[in-house]
C-alpha cells in the first residue's frame, strides 16, 4: 500500500497498521519495531495511531489475529476436496510456504513473540495458532495412517512435529542465507524427503 490517507474507516486503518507492522518485521528485528516507526510508515502521528490501538501489545494482538486467520484459512483451502491425505499434506505444506514467502515478516514476528519473556496475550495467541495448526496436520496424518497411505507404525505426534519443523527449518535457512526466495526453491525437495519418511512401504 503506497499511500495511507489520513482519514480511513476504523477497519481499514487497523488493516493498514497490520500491514505496516508485517512489512517492518521483514526489514528489521521485530522486537525493535516502535510505535513511532509504525506511525511513520503509515504517515501518521503516534496520537492518531493510538486512537485505534491503545498500546503496542494491542497492535501485536491485531497482527497475530490477522496471521492466524489468514494462515489457517489458506491451509484449509489447500486441503479442501483433496481426497488423498498425503496429497493434502503436501498441499498444506506448499500453501504455508507460499504464505510465508509472500509475508516474510510473519515468521519473524512469530519467532519473536515466542522468545519474549513472561506471558503476554500476543505470545499466547502464537502458541494457540501453533496448536490449531498441529491439530490439522495430525488429523491428516491419522487419516493417511488409517487408510494405509502412511506407515502403519507412524508416530503421529513425531510426524506432526517434523511437518511444522520442516517449514520452520526452511524459514531459518532462508534467513541465514539472506535469500527469501530460497524457501520456495527448496520446499519441494524438503517435502519429498518428509514424504518418504512417513510413507507406506507397500
Amino acid at each position: 500500500m503506497s499511500e495511507h490517507p489520513k482519514h480511513l474507516p476504523a477497519d481499514e486503518r487497523r488493516a493498514a497498521t497490520v500491514e505496516a507492522v508485517i512489512n517492518l518485521a521483514a526489514e528489521q528485528n521485530p522486537s525493535d519495531i516502535t510505535t513511532t516507526a509504525i506511525a511513520q510508515r503509515m504517515g501518521l502521528t503516534q496520537g492518531a495511531l493510538f486512537r485505534h490501538f491503545p498500546t503496542k501489545d494491542a497492535i501485536l494482538e491485531a497482527v497475530m489475529t490477522w496471521v492466524a486467520e489468514r494462515l489457517l484459512s489458506r491451509v484449509d483451502r489447500a486441503a479442501q476436496n483433496v481426497t488423498s491425505p498425503l496429497a493434502a499434506l503436501e498441499a498444506v505444506f506448499m500453501a504455508h510456504i507460499d504464505f510465508v514467502s509472500e509475508h516474510p515478516g510473519v515468521p519473524r514476528m512469530l519467532f519473536g513473540e515466542l522468545q519474549r519473556p513472561g506471558e503476554t496475550l500476543p505470545k499466547r495467541m502464537v502458541q494457540t495458532l501453533i496448536q490449531r495448526y498441529g491439530e490439522r496436520s495430525r488429523h491428516l496424518l491419522e487419516r493417511g495412517k488409517a487408510i494405509g497411505e502412511l506407515d502403519a507404525n507412524l508416530d503421529i505426534e513425531a510426524a506432526s512435529v517434523s511437518f511444522i519443523g520442516s517449514i520452520q527449518g526452511l524459514v531459518m535457512q532462508s534467513l541465514i542465507a539472506g535469500d527469501a526466495a530460497r524457501i520456495r526453491r527448496d520446499a519441494s525437495g524438503v517435502f519429498a524427503i518428509y514424504r518418504r519418511g512417513i510413507g507406506s512401504e507397500s
